[in-house]
């Protein structure tokens, strides 16, 4: 070891030092002040651009920088669009983010036109995600159920197969009820399986593993680009108080 310990120094859990900076409003004003930094900092290129293009008197070496700041910021967008795909929105998701109260839907959850940014950067957009799906997991949660339901509305196959998963089921735990069979364990046990096979195909001959397959995708993808665009704002909104 090239340093010594200092049994002084503080040492806080990073689980703990977001949460703190959750609740002192921190992630909003970072959330804010990098966008402002980007909007400024887009606002001084192209005013440089400009002065260029009107000090250069051929034409073809005025279109230059135009096209190099255009191609640089479709790269720039692309490159953090694609950055989402390889993040784990889940990776900071805990049990008790479904616990609490479902955020409103609409001053909350899809906000007003203002309550949308491009991210700036691909840390920029890993912060949104992580904190919007710590905010909204109920929401996303809801949205998924809902995705389902019309994927089996779409594909009534899937929907018998899922119901008659369901109905195997409730007629095994009736039956197991009925004729007793926590007294033969080994019974029971072979039963399960017998039944957890025929799950299996029921699930795979109605296809319901593509229902669930179209409802993750669009669930997913629609998760991403909502927690990425969607701008950090607090969760309680300050009341004021009445001027006199």
């Amino acid at each position: 070891m090239v340093f010594s310990s200092n049994p002084l120094s503080l040492s806080v859990p990073e689980p703990a030092f977001e949460s703190w900076l959750r609740d002192s409003g921190y992630l909003e004003i970072l959330d804010e002040r990098t966008s402002d930094l980007h909007r400024l900092t887009s606002a001084t290129t192209a005013a440089a651009a400009s002065d260029h293009r009107n000090s250069t008197t051929a034409s073809t070496n005025s279109a230059t920088p135009i096209a190099n700041g255009f191609f640089r910021s479709v790269f720039s967008y692309l490159a953090t669009i694609l950055s989402l795909f390889t993040l784990n929105p889940f990776a900071k998701l805990t049990a008790d983010d479904f616990s609490g109260e479902t955020p409103s839907w609409t001053l909350g959850f899809i906000g007003f036109c203002d309550s949308y940014s491009f991210p700036s950067s691909p840390s920029q957009a890993r912060l949104r995600v992580h904190e919007n799906v710590k905010r909204y997991a109920r929401n996303y949660a809801s949205l998924f159920i809902l995705f389902f339901a019309c994927s089996l509305y779409q594909m009534p196959l899937a929907l018998v197969g899922l119901i008659s998963s369901l109905a195997l089921w409730d007629l095994f735990r009736f039956c197991a009820e009925r004729w007793g069979l926590d007294q033969y364990p080994v019974t029971q046990q072979s039963l399960v399986r017998i039944a957890q096979c025929a799950t299996a195909i029921i699930l795979f001959c109605f296809n319901v593993q593509m229902a669930l397959f179209c409802a993750l995708g669009v669930s997913y993808a629609g998760m991403l680009l909502h927690a990425s665009f969607r701008k950090l704002t607090p969760a309680k909104q300050p009341t004021r108080g009445r001027g006199k």
